[in-house]
């Protein structure tokens, strides 16, 4: 197999919660691997793009809040603005809010579904209608959890949107993958990023976490890069509606 088969050269790449943790890596795999890269997010992306800078690679930078379906228009509109065409979409923005469930409020409930479910698909959509209308096909990528697997403990909300981001990926495929729009996702394991920040300042949850990933510690954004360009790339043109672990073994527990 060549290793062509990898290459993102003259693509360019959505990534959405672009600004920090798990997004930037992925912003960065992506311009290693030669793509255009256009990163969304609500506040400044100027440290990856001085990140994607040090590679010589080419980044711009869309600013939304994914709070709401409808910035959606505005991030398409702004992405081709800045290139011609989009290839890839990486769902990445989401939220976590810890609560026991019998204190859960609607609107917190609300503002984890709308960001890490609801943008998820009509963001999808959008890009998806366009290269329904073109022919030439695209890639999706939505960035799913161990929590798409398990119910995890005071965090519902999230739980149900990543159960939720699984099953979209699979329901997307069975109808978009005809039009040579492969969607897929990837369930990271415990990463040491900003929704984790709390669990690993908790000695005792920390201990507990790494007792069980045979890896014997937390991932990190740089462990996302290889599946991440995998499934942008040509090398995953027949994989379609899966969800890949990248969990130290987790799962495998």
């Amino acid at each position: 197999m060549s290793l062509n088969m990898f290459s993102l050269k003259g693509k360019t790449a959505l990534v959405t919660g672009a600004n920090t943790g798990l997004g930037q890596g992925i912003c960065v795999a992506y311009a290693q691997a030669g793509a255009n890269v256009i990163g969304v997010a609500r506040r400044s992306c100027q440290e990856t793009a001085d990140k994607i800078a040090a590679v010589s690679g080419s980044f711009t930078e869309i600013i939304a809040d994914l709070s709401d379906v409808s910035v959606i228009p505005y991030i398409v509109e702004e992405a081709h603005k800045a290139h011609e065409r989009v290839d890839i979409v990486v769902n990445n923005a989401g939220i976590i809010k810890r609560c026991d469930a019998i204190d859960v409020t609607m609107e917190d409930w609300d503002s984890v579904i709308n960001i890490n479910e609801k943008v998820v698909f009509f963001l999808s959509q959008a890009f998806a209608k366009r290269w329904h209308e073109d022919g030439k096909g695209g890639k999706i990528i939505n960035i799913a959890s161990m929590l798409s697997y398990q119910g995890g403990i005071r965090v519902p909300a999230y739980a149900a949107s990543k159960s939720a981001v699984m099953g979209i990926t699979k329901a997307l495929a069975n109808e978009w993958a005809s039009h040579n729009i492969n969607i897929n996702a990837i369930a990271p394991g415990y990463m040491a990023t900003n929704n984790t920040a709390n669990l690993r300042s908790d000695d005792q949850r920390s201990d507990e976490i790494l007792s069980r990933i045979p890896a014997g510690r937390w991932g990190t954004p740089d462990d996302i890069m290889g599946a991440a360009i995998f499934l942008a790339s040509d090398a995953s043109a027949y994989v379609n509606g899966f969800t890949i672990a990248v969990d130290g073994g987790w799962l495998a527990r």
